[in-house]
């Protein structure tokens, strides 16, 4: 099976859920996968390569995808082209906890198309136009909404999804159960030890031992489980947290820096303009004046 990248995102076990709402006129992230289910709405995207699994195709004008946790994904630019005096690509990423939605608490009567949904997500749902049409504003007002109402419309959009008439499969069950049965616990627990140490100083030799590997092993089950180094993969954690910090907070580089594992402002700067094309207070500024992302 071809390898794809683990994306670790910005949300954290105190979070019900993050959504991210951007123009863009190309897509370069490359196919990957997190915990987080997600939900995908592109307007504007004619001629984008969806990646979905096993599952490759070109999108129409509008896109709503919903994604399991741990199912790879992207979408590429492929034959999309922005023409000049025309809407950029509008997207709406939602992603939310794999256990938002307690086991007992789907078994629920009320609950079993969403429950039915949930279990669908691991395949990859791909939902038509005229569900797309019907919840898409409702999708739009939750990046404007916060707090407790936020997740309860959030929940109604997935009990909406549901019932929904044209949906459909885009992973095929081979796939989907080859995917079920790899074990990922090893990398789980080195990803979940970073999120929890990544604001100390953490060495090499120190995770090789928390995890129970020789150096030279945790270095080649890295790069070969993640295509990146430790220290690129340990960056990735720290840099996430600190874009998260830079959009939701007040505090300054220096200190969002400092409070993310980086000692030397000045390697943050570069490492951050090198990640992202621009400055921590570029990213800021442009953020609020482009974009929009929240956790809930």
């Amino acid at each position: 099976m071809a390898e794809y990248f683990k994306e670790v995102t910005p949300l954290t076990q105190y979070d019900c859920f993050i959504f991210f709402a951007r123009e863009k006129i190309e897509f370069d992230f490359p196919v990957h996968s997190h915990e987080e289910f997600e939900l995908n709405l592109i307007l504007n995207g004619s001629g984008v390569k969806r990646v979905v699994g096993d599952h490759i195709g070109e999108i129409e004008d509008m896109e709503l995808v919903l994604i399991g946790s741990n199912v790879p994904h992207a979408w590429l630019t492929h034959k999309y082209k922005h023409k000049e005096n025309t809407p950029k690509i509008f997207e709406i990423t939602i992603q939310f906890h794999k256990d938002l939605l307690d086991p007992n608490f789907l078994q629920r009567n009320q609950l079993f198309y969403v429950k039915d949904l949930i279990e669908k997500a691991a395949s990859g749902v791909l939902f038509g136009k005229e569900t797309i049409e019907k919840i898409k504003d409702r999708i739009i007002s939750i990046t404007s909404n916060k707090g407790f109402y936020s997740v309860i419309e959030l929940l109604t959009i997935l009990h909406e999804l549901s019932v929904s008439s044209d949906m459909v499969l885009l992973s095929n069950d081979v796939y989907r159960e080859s995917m079920a049965n790899q074990k990922g616990d090893r990398l789980d627990a080195i990803l979940k030890y970073l999120h929890d140490h990544y604001d100390t100083d953490i060495t090499h030799s120190q995770i090789a031992k928390a995890v129970s590997m020789t150096e030279v092993s945790f270095s080649r089950f890295i790069k070969k489980r993640t295509g990146k180094t430790f220290v690129d993969l340990l960056n990735e954690i720290r840099l996430g947290q600190a874009s998260r910090k830079l959009i939701d907070s007040y505090a300054t580089v220096s200190e969002i820096a400092f409070n993310c594992g980086f000692k030397n402002l000045s390697y943050f700067n570069r490492v951050f303009k090198v990640k992202k094309g621009k400055t921590p207070n570029e990213f800021r500024n442009d953020f609020h004046k482009f974009g929009k992302k929240t956790i809930i």
